[in-house]
Parts: structure tokens; sequence; C-alpha cells
């Protein structure tokens, strides 16, 4: 069984990733919102492969800092989920290998290929069509998955983030 001091830890790192993922975000506004957007806090979706608790502070993280775009609650609901699934399907999916590379790997074509619920909430909240909303999120997605890809594989070299 967990002991207190480990489920407080446990806590705590989950906060900073959510505050993290925050502070990030709206310190990047004109690049996090929209249908040409480079949201890097999305790097640390890469986590949620390491252990599950990131799944719940990333989605914490993303549905405070989706209070800042100018699709108001739409977004704050449907892009939390959004979250919620991408790091879900992540995380279920890097539980078939042992290998970092491969569990990081996972993480950047899954969120990647998830974006499609981003372009839709686009599509029929701001009527900007769906296809090319796509793949310009999808494009801003991969260059930040990938990004926190790498430096969490290296910062796996010397923590260990399944802890």
């Amino acid at each position: 069984m967990e002991t207190t001091h480990a489920k407080t830890v446990g806590l705590l790192k989950a906060s900073l990733v959510a505050a993290l993922y925050v502070v990030i975000t709206v310190a990047l506004i004109p690049w996090s919102f929209g249908p040409v957007q480079l949201r890097l806090a999305e790097a640390l979706n890469n986590l949620a492969v390491f252990n599950k608790r990131y799944i719940w502070a990333l989605t914490l993280g993303c549905l405070i800092a989706n209070l800042w775009s100018s699709l108001g609650a739409v977004d704050v609901i449907f892009g939390s989920l959004g979250t919620l699934m991408m790091t879900g399907v992540s995380y279920l999916l890097s539980r078939y290998t042992k290998s970092v590379p491969g569990k990081l790997v996972i993480s950047v074509i899954s969120c990647t290929v998830l974006t499609w619920s981003v372009a839709l909430e686009l599509f029929f909240v701001s009527h900007i069509p769906f296809w090319a909303t796509y793949l310009t999120v999808a494009i801003g997605e991969f260059i930040s998955m990938v990004i926190g890809a790498i430096v969490f594989w290296i910062i796996s070299h010397r923590i260990d983030l399944t802890e």
C-alpha cells in the first residue's frame, strides 16, 4: 500500500506538471490557440507514458489553460477531454513496451493523430475547414511532442520518471 509520503509526493508532482502546462500555454498565448498553433506545453503530454498520474495532471492543466481560449467553455470542456483522450491512449498503448524510446514514439504518434479532436472543435465552433485545420494543428502537435520526447528521453537517463 502506498504511504502517505508517497501519495503526497505523487500529488506534488502532478500539481507541478499541471501548473507548468498552464504557465507555458498562457505565456505563449499567441501560439497556443487557434487553427495554426504550436502549443509547446503539449510536450509535457509525453509524461503520460511514464505514470498515469500525469494523465490527470495534464488534463487539469489543459482545462485551466483553456480558460484563456477565445472559444470559451467549449474549449475548456472539449479541449480538456481531447487531452484526456490523447494522454490516456498514449498511456494504454505504451504499456506494451518497456523501451523508453518506444514509449515516446507511441506518445508522439498518438497525440499527433488524435489532434483531430482540436480540428473538429474548431470546425464546429469557428467554421474553419476541418482537414486544413487538422493538418496545421497536427504539425504543431508533432513539433511540440518531438521536442518533449527528446527532453524526456534525456531526463529519463538521470531521473526515474515512472516514480
